[in-house]
């Protein structure tokens, strides 16, 4: 029963995650690509300053500064994620830009913002799409390791990561208590990765 009252928390967590990092990120890759210049240049180099932390020591870092909470590991995942979508984001923008409906948007004198968001971003969808499903499988995983090690939901919040910290000590008595968590995790993710894979091969025929 905790278990299965662990998959909602995750389940949760897991895409709300996500959805933050793709809020941040997307608005500073449109923001970077489409501007260039020296606002491209400092939003880019403030991604790559955090981009140079090793991902599991950034997530440490933020947790234990901010405490074991719900809201913190989203801060944290939201934060070692953001600047690998910007990326993305940056790079599908300046490909898009360089088009002609672009250019006959700015004649028309739209609004960058309007451009960036109405114009742009519904023609970069695909790929980021396909790049959210992957993220999600890896914020399920970042959860499951931070709960490990003891920094993910506090107790006595049902986390599958938790469950694997408390039932390894009892391992050779009762491996089921670490069995069924692990299984839960890798399974989760797996199928995410196997959907973003689909999704991707679809994305592709259409395009």
């Amino acid at each position: 029963a905790r278990l299965i009252y662990g998959a909602r928390t995750i389940l949760v967590l897991a895409p709300l995650s996500v959805l933050c990092a793709l809020a941040v990120g997307t608005t500073l890759g449109l923001i970077g690509g489409y501007f260039g210049g020296w606002i491209d240049e400092v939003v880019m180099r403030v991604l790559d300053a955090i981009m140079a932390f090793p991902v599991i020591l950034l997530y440490l870092i933020i947790i234990v500064a901010l405490g074991p909470s719900a809201i913190n590991v989203v801060i944290a995942i939201t934060i070692a994620g953001a600047p690998g979508i910007a990326r993305l984001v940056r790079s599908l923008t300046l490909d898009i830009r360089t088009r002609e409906y672009i250019a006959a948007a700015e004649l028309r004198g739209e609004n960058p913002f309007y451009i960036m968001f109405v114009e742009i971003l519904p023609n970069a969808r695909g790929p980021i799409i396909v790049d959210a499903m992957l993220r999600i499988g890896y914020a399920v995983f970042a959860i499951g390791t931070l709960g490990f090690l003891g920094l993910g939901l506090p107790p006595p919040a049902p986390d599958w990561g938790s469950m694997v910290a408390q039932g390894r000590i009892y391992i050779w008595i009762n491996p089921w208590a670490v069995l069924w968590p692990s299984l839960a995790i890798s399974s989760l993710v797996i199928g995410l990765n196997l959907f973003a894979d689909g999704l991707r091969e679809e994305t592709m025929r259409y395009q």
